[in-house]
């Protein structure tokens, strides 16, 4: 997809997932979102990547609402976690305040339950297995496995092959 438009060349038919207006680069491909979710409820999707607003130890996700917030709409996140794909999620691992996203139990509504496989933040990669909980597998260089914990809500456990992310 390209930029957002100016405003003479907004055409209300092309938006993203956002339901925000955008242009076309040379080579783009687009398809309906009775296509998209006919792929996504086919089970012809093998991977979701998706942002969060919080992920708990056991794969519960939630990244639909804040309760009395303003919301564009539910959007396709909660097809896309109950297809029976993998979901990866990347997010920061703190909220804006400085509070843990890597949680005990997601305090928001739930998009979806345990269906988390991987969480990728700046600071570290977890595994989520839905009844061990987490195992952390990566971590950023700058950052101690100190730091994760002081940072993380949900206890984990450290991988023996624990490496440092790599680009």
């Amino acid at each position: 997809m390209g930029p957002y438009p100016a405003e003479d060349e907004v055409d209300a038919d092309l938006i993203n997932a956002g339901k925000e207006t955008v242009t076309y680069l040379p080579g783009s491909s687009t398809f309906s979102s009775s296509e998209s979710f006919a792929m996504i409820r086919g089970k012809h999707v093998d991977l979701t990547i998706l942002g969060a607003l919080e992920v708990n130890q056991f794969g519960d996700i939630a990244n639909w609402i804040i309760p009395g917030k303003m919301v564009k709409g539910m959007g396709g996140a909660m097809d896309l976690v109950s297809s029976g794909n993998r979901v990866v999620v990347t997010m920061e691992h703190c909220n804006k305040a400085g509070a843990p996203k890597i949680l005990n139990s997601c305090s928001l509504p739930l998009t979806g339950k345990n269906v988390v496989s991987l969480i990728v933040t700046e600071l570290a990669v977890f595994e989520v297995c839905g009844e061990k909980g987490l195992t952390l597998i990566e971590k950023h260089a700058d950052v101690t496995v100190e730091e994760i914990v002081a940072k993380t809500e949900a206890p984990f456990a450290v991988s023996p092959s624990l490496c440092d992310m790599q680009q």
